[in-house]
């Protein structure tokens, strides 16, 4: 699979990676833990099988629209089949418009069946993940927050970019020239 993704400004990134020592210093699951130079924190707005040439032709697109300033919310807590930790961010219009973009471009040229449906529009919820475990519950405990520093106020997703979870490559989505 092939994921799109924003990366952050600078700032958000150490603030970010700041909540991930904290949790990791705690015995929590934190994406501290994940070694890879690939791993960074970002917002992931979809996922497909391969990025073909009509997908990476409205991606251009897609990625001259940024850099995106955006809001976060706050912490937020997800129990899908994994238990996630992250800070949430406000779905406005700019950053509900780029996703609809990034979604219709991977959605054009992928089978439907092999689309995450939690990255559709109406059901995707934009955040940065802090933590994650196949453990549930594990950041129930309402102390784990106070763990965690103040998220930014506003950042600003500044890079969209591709992660192939076969090869481990990331691959910059660089804007038409």
């Amino acid at each position: 699979m092939r994921t799109v993704e924003l990366l952050l400004d600078e700032a958000a990134d150490l603030a970010v990676r700041k909540a991930w020592r904290r949790l990791a210093d705690a015995g929590l699951p934190s994406q501290a833990r994940h070694r890879s130079p690939t791993n960074s924190p970002h917002l992931t707005l979809a996922a497909c099988p391969e990025l073909t040439a009509a997908i990476r032709w409205e991606l251009a697109e897609a990625a001259a629209t940024l850099p995106l300033p955006v809001r976060c919310t706050g912490v937020v807590r997800f129990e899908r089949p994994t238990s996630v930790l992250a800070w949430a961010l406000d779905l406005d219009s700019a950053l509900a418009g780029l996703h609809r973009r990034v979604w219709d471009a991977v959605a054009s040229d992928s089978p439907p069946e092999t689309l995450n449906p939690l990255h559709e529009p109406g059901r995707w919820s934009p955040h940065i993940t802090l933590g994650r475990t196949r453990r549930a519950g594990a950041f129930a405990d309402r102390r784990v927050t106070e763990l965690l520093p103040a998220p930014p106020l506003s950042l600003r997703l500044t890079t969209l970019r591709s992660y192939d979870t076969r090869t481990g490559a990331l691959e910059v989505l660089e804007p038409r020239s």
